[in-house]
């Protein structure tokens, strides 16, 4: 072996190495489906410990009235090398929150990663309803859950984050600033929600610098979690076949998708550059290089504006 290959053996070997984020501790609150979940898992993936907040478990439903559960998450954090720890909470109830907060500090005595993903709201919201439609009690108990949810979570979880430097905190929405700016994300009650949560993490990215922290508000594109599967009358493996009911559907992401974005912002050691700004998964996949479970690097929101919102048939060339 040439002295320049084994330097370069060595450098990449020092790289995958510092690519890692074992030894980190994160917290995916709203970790029981969807994005949460596809985020748990590639933080775990990354060598990550992992909490896992949410209102599921084996023994006790939530008002979704789902199968999926926190405890199955931290399985599959566990089966791609992190360390899973389900905690069942209601991101509403304060109490539960500061008890959250002072178990991972007592058991980990710190927290390197905050992933505010609560939401809970598919089934509250009434699309393209005008505001005098919209249920008032189901709209808000939309904002209850996506607002202040994240309110009361950052309230008690920031003061652990902050204490060393690099502390990463990522806001989940729906659309980037630059696309919910220009486009009314109907119903009201849902374009209040997903604007104010990239509101949000502005201000905690202003409120955290201080102490060498990074707050980023980060979209999924149109992602299959559980409950879209079910909508399209697929399942991850055959996924494809969900273009019979709409041809964009093409263009869709697997939830590990938007995971691999929160795990490449985390190991990213120039974060704080980014601090306060918006995000889809598939423009950090651009930044950073990563992939879908595919292979693929599907560019939801360009390919939205650019072919569906255009009126073009369906064709990925060049958004995948």
């Amino acid at each position: 072996m040439s002295t320049l290959s084994f330097k370069l053996k060595i450098q990449d070997k020092e790289r995958r190495m510092q690519m890692t984020l074992e030894g980190k501790v994160a917290l995916v609150a709203g970790g029981t489906r969807g994005a949460g979940r596809g985020i748990a898992m590639e933080l775990g993936a990354a060598g990550a410990t992992v909490y896992i907040t949410g209102r599921t478990t084996r023994g006790e439903q939530s008002e979704y009235g789902r199968p999926e559960t926190i405890e199955e998450t931290a399985e599959l954090v566990n089966a791609l090398g992190g360390v899973g720890i389900p905690v069942k909470v209601d991101h509403l109830i304060e109490e539960q929150v500061k008890d959250l907060m002072e178990k991972i500090e007592k058991e980990q005595g710190k927290l390197d990663i905050l992933v505010n993903d609560i939401w809970g709201s598919e089934y509250l919201t009434e699309w393209n309803q005008p505001i005098w439609s919209h249920s008032l009690e189901k709209g808000f108990r939309m904002l209850r859950l996506a607002i202040d949810t994240h309110i009361i979570t950052n309230h008690y979880a920031l003061p652990l984050l902050i204490k060393n430097k690099g502390g990463l905190v990522v806001e989940m929405t729906d659309g980037t600033e630059e696309y919910n700016q220009s486009r009314y994300r109907s119903p009201l009650f849902y374009d209040i929600a997903k604007s104010s949560i990239i509101r949000m993490a502005k201000g905690v990215a202003q409120e955290i610098s201080p102490y060498g922290c990074t707050a980023v508000s980060l979209s999924p594109g149109w992602m299959r979690s559980e409950i879209m599967l079910e909508v399209f009358g697929v399942s991850e493996e055959n996924w494809q076949n969900g273009a019979s009911v709409d041809s964009h559907f093409i263009i869709s992401e697997s939830t590990r998708y938007v995971g691999r974005a929160v795990a490449a912002l985390a190991m990213d050691s120039n974060k704080q550059e980014l601090n306060g700004c918006s995000f889809s998964s598939g423009a950090l996949a651009k930044k950073y290089n990563f992939f879908d479970i595919d292979g693929s690097q599907p560019d939801a929101f360009r390919y939205l504006v650019e072919v569906q919102e255009a009126g073009k048939p369906a064709n990925t060339e060049g958004y995948r």
